[in-house]
């Protein structure tokens, strides 16, 4: 993960500052006793807020603005400026608020506010008396977390197939497979949590049936559960290859908490891994385990690895980033067998490899789904406020296929999954939002961090403006002279404006009446 630069900024605020020094619009970053704090004046006066976001730790002061908004230029989670709550995922937590004095047109903050409870939301328009939650990932978290934030008071259930709680699935695969994230890192909340806000959390618990009619799952363990609104989220499953050895132990998928320690314990007497698969997930943990001082092959079809989702120009950027870490490539290339420590390739060449690690993409987990009559159509099809075909049911996340502008696309990202389990959440309390939110991700390797906005399946031009060799760089991905993505290195507020602009785009989209 990033890390923060800890040296306070800006002026001392516990001496004061004028009040001319904060602007109208953006924010003044300083400090008090070497805490960031940044100073926003918004039209009932003048508010302080922590500077560091709760999710990662990114620095506030360096993100965008928006109104009565601040958007993380990390991994875009986005906080009021008026009261330091989290408003939309990856953070959870809110900012802490600081207590502001005016005196002879001078400010100061000297002192933390008292934390107060939040005030009761408006009550919700619907209240249904049990909301179930098929699925323990990014978005059933975030709708669970998000349905108590609202007011929900009912009885709230998360069946997870997961034997551990949710954590932080992209950690997996870059500082916790790197060994330089402990597991402190990686649970989204402590246990106490779950029992606090009165979230009915099972563990390896599996839904077998989904009964629409009688509004009853089914479990793996005989038991039926009832509910008055139900969400889905039940996430993608890793593809596998059916191929000789491929069976073996020390073959590995790479999706859940349980898979990440079983390659970390399997590498710790290894000297050579094989990935299958050169997307981001097989390139982030090359980077990983380059860092764990293990020899490292990448097996891809592709001529040029994550052309088909950047282009041939910022793949070759990264494929050459790897090599310069040691990291060796098989392109144009498939897996034929293994038979424990080789592995052969379908045009004869053989791989030494003591473990081998299977990234060949995903597919929705839509069985329960279809079987329950829901409409599907690679993933579960869902409106503009991500309610099924049956009413009063609800799917969010890698299983979703939605709306966006005029398509229908389905998106694997992770906080693209928790801002929707944060919309189906609202909306099964009656808020009737639309989901339009732009999808964001990011990927990390080594000390590089690639920020990526927007929905580009297809495109016809790529502009890259910036410098490649000197990782300071912006690519726009136009199709038909209309700007759908762009993926950034080192230009983090830029790729946050490019965001909003593309927000509006699909905002002006929805209210100009697309279904």
């Amino acid at each position: 993960m990033a890390h923060a630069d800890t040296t306070p900024r800006g002026p001392d605020l516990t001496n004061g500052v004028p009040v001319a020094h904060v602007p109208t619009t953006g924010v003044l970053v300083g400090h008090v006793e070497g805490d960031a704090v940044l100073v926003a004046r918004l039209d009932d006066g003048f508010h302080a807020l922590s500077a560091t976001c709760t999710h990662y730790g990114g620095p506030l002061a360096e993100g965008l603005v928006a109104g009565e908004e601040i958007r993380c230029p990390w991994h875009h989670a986005c906080f009021s400026l008026r009261t330091g709550a989290a408003l939309r995922a990856p953070a959870f937590t809110a900012l802490t608020k600081w207590n502001v004095d005016i005196i002879d047109n001078t400010l100061f903050v000297r002192s933390k506010a008292t934390a107060e409870q939040p005030a009761a939301p408006s009550a919700p328009r619907n209240r249904p008396g049990r909301v179930l939650i098929i699925g323990g990932g990014a978005a059933g978290f975030a709708a669970a977390e998000r349905l108590r934030e609202l007011g929900y008071a009912g009885a709230l259930s998360m069946l997870s197939a997961d034997t551990s709680a949710p954590y932080d699935r992209p950690n997996l695969s870059k500082d916790y497979l790197a060994g330089t994230a402990s597991e402190d890192w990686i649970p989204l909340r402590g246990p106490k949590f779950y029992a606090k806000r009165g979230i009915d959390l099972r563990l390896d618990c599996h839904v077998t049936a989904i009964d629409t009619d009688a509004r009853e799952v089914a479990t793996h363990s005989g038991g039926r559960l009832a509910y008055d609104s139900l969400l889905i989220a039940t996430g993608a499953e890793p593809r596998r290859l059916s191929l000789p050895g491929f069976e073996r132990p020390n073959v590995f998928l790479l999706r859940s908490l349980a898979d990440a320690r079983a390659i970390i314990e399997a590498s710790q007497g290894a000297s050579s891994v094989a990935l299958i698969g050169g997307g981001f997930i097989g390139l982030e943990a090359a980077a990983a385990l380059r860092q764990r001082g293990l020899r490292v092959h990448v097996i891809a079809r592709d001529e040029v690895p994550m052309a088909r989702a950047l282009g041939r120009e910022l793949g070759n950027f990264l494929t050459d980033l790897h090599r310069e870490q040691g990291v060796v490539f098989h392109l144009s290339a498939a897996p034929s067998h293994f038979d424990g420590k080789v592995l052969t390739l379908e045009d004869g060449s053989r791989v030494a490899a003591d473990l081998l690690i299977v990234g060949v993409g995903v597919t929705p987990r839509t069985e329960l789904a279809a079987a329950a009559g829901l409409t599907i159509q690679d993933g579960i099809q869902v409106g503009l406020d991500l309610q099924t075909s049956v009413p009063g049911h609800f799917a969010a996340g890698d299983a979703v296929r939605y709306r966006y502008g005029t398509q229908l696309i389905r998106v694997e990202h992770w906080v693209h999954a928790q801002r929707q389990g944060q919309t189906a959440a609202a909306n099964m309390l009656g808020a009737g939002l639309a989901f339009t939110d732009v999808p964001f991700f990011w990927t990390h390797h080594y000390d590089l961090d690639l920020r990526y906005t927007g929905y580009a399946a297809d495109w016809d031009d790529v502009q890259i403006h910036g410098s490649l060799t000197e990782q300071d760089f912006t690519a726009r991905f136009f199709r038909a002279g209309t700007l759908v993505a762009a993926a950034s290195v080192g230009r983090d507020l830029e790729n946050l404006c490019i965001e909003a602009a593309l927000q509006q785009v699909n905002n002006d989209a929805v209210a100009g009446g697309i279904k």
